[in-house]
């Protein structure tokens, strides 16, 4: 068996969590391959919305087992918190989830000195969530980081000191007072602590590839998106772990042999959240339209994200970087009020047009559209595509047209049933 990989092709937000919960009836093993609490997968089902920052997404289905991968840093805090809220709804998921030995926590410091590097950068400021993710991927690089392994043995005494270390770092560096956070920071994490104990630690490389070989199908579900990515996104906003389907190799001890489909989800229009670049962002009533119809709002910070229309240019560099094999068309719904629909196809710096993304994105790039009619047609209540709109259709083939790639999945909705398998 082979891992089937899936992921998003913008800047995150695309609607990863439900076409995973989606097609979960298809796999044993949903695993997650990187990110942290930053990331928010909303499902939404019988008229209830669900939002997983950590666990995967396959947890609202019975029988399917749910690994939390090394690639991933952990708060134990929103760990927490995330059992509790599915506990209320009646999700006992202490036999369906296994967490990594190898993945990194994110230690109440780490929030810390994320607020303070956040605060010094002044007008500079990345956008930043806050959540003490690029603080715990610093220590796991600088080879400094406390592991879930870690909880096993003489775990106080390693906490203390990277506890110390990094007050040092607040003191000297940042000047930052603490004092009112970090007490109550302490508390809510040992308390996820011992909510975490309660579940299996594995070497997840060792059980994901036992499990291939057994013949269990196994699907890795990314966080964020590709232009998010450390290496190719749009560089230096972006998050602080690889977000392409590489990562899913590194995020869980998968070789690239074992790498089959590659699932690259997209919303028919473009969002961002945070600071960066964002050729086709729509800073006016067009921009509202889609904020408001698209309920654009992040579901980890609340924050309003910024909306536009969809890059060509940015979204087959995506397709290349991760080999995408198939595509998944998130808030089609979202457009249907509109009377024409316009497509980034290029870019214009200095006088001359690009299909390629350039090294960096900046203010110099001048996006270049083509236009298509709307569909004028309320998309919520179709059940298959033969109900599709002679000008959606028309867009989906434009697309797939530009990106030599198949639209297999069209959503036309939040809920699970308005999904349309092409």
């Amino acid at each position: 068996m082979k891992v089937d990989v899936l992921l998003g092709l913008q800047w995150g937000d695309e609607g990863k969590g439900k076409i995973v919960d989606v097609l979960t009836p298809n796999y044993d093993i949903i695993s997650r391959f990187q990110g942290g609490p930053n990331a928010g997968h909303t499902l939404e089902f019988n008229n209830i919305k669900h939002v997983l920052h950590t666990i995967p997404s396959g947890v609202f289905r019975e029988n399917k087992m749910n690994v939390i991968g090394n690639g991933v840093v952990l708060d134990p805090a929103v760990f927490k918190k995330e059992i509790e809220s599915l506990s209320k709804i009646g999700f006992d998921i202490k036999k369906n989830l296994l967490i990594s030995k190898k993945a990194h926590l994110i230690l109440p410091t780490h929030r810390l000195l994320d607020a303070a590097s956040e605060n010094a950068k002044g007008d500079t400021k990345i956008g930043s969530t806050l959540k003490g993710i690029a603080p715990a991927y610093r220590d796991k690089i600088g080879r400094e980081g406390l592991r879930v392994g870690d909880l096993l043995e003489n775990f106080e005494e390693k906490y203390f000191q990277r506890k110390t270390q990094h007050l040092l770092m607040l003191d000297i560096f940042y000047n930052y007072d603490y004092t009112s956070q970090l007490e109550e920071y302490e508390k809510e994490w040992f308390e996820g602590i011992e909510v975490m104990k309660q579940f299996r630690f594995i070497d997840s490389e060792n059980y994901l590839n036992n499990e291939l070989k057994n013949g269990q199908s196994v699907i890795a579900e990314g966080a964020q998106g590709t232009m998010l990515d450390i290496e190719f996104g749009s560089y230096p906003y972006v998050t602080s772990s690889n977000t392409i389907c590489a990562g899913a190799c590194t995020g869980l001890g998968i070789s690239p042999k074992n790498i089959g489909e590659v699932f690259g989800i997209f919303k028919a229009y473009c969002t961002r959240v945070g600071s960066g670049p964002f050729p086709t962002e729509q800073e006016n009533n067009t921009g509202q339209k889609l904020r408001d119809k698209g309920n654009e709002y992040g579901s980890t910070t609340g924050r309003p994200r910024r909306c536009g229309w969809l890059d060509m240019v940015a979204l087959n560099y995506s397709i290349m970087i991760n080999g995408v094999s198939s595509l998944i068309m998130m808030k089609t719904d979202v457009l249907d009020d509109f009377d024409s629909i316009k497509i980034c196809t290029g870019y214009r710096i200095n006088g001359e047009i690009t299909r390629e993304l350039p090294y960096e994105l900046n203010n110099k790039i001048e996006p270049v559209y083509e236009e298509l009619p709307g569909w004028k047609k309320d998309l919520t209540g179709i059940t298959s595509e033969s109900e599709f709109p002679d000008e959606l259709k028309n867009y989906i083939k434009y697309i797939e047209e530009k990106t030599s790639v198949p639209i297999k999945i069209v959503s036309v909705g939040p809920n699970r049933q308005q999904t349309i398998i092409r």
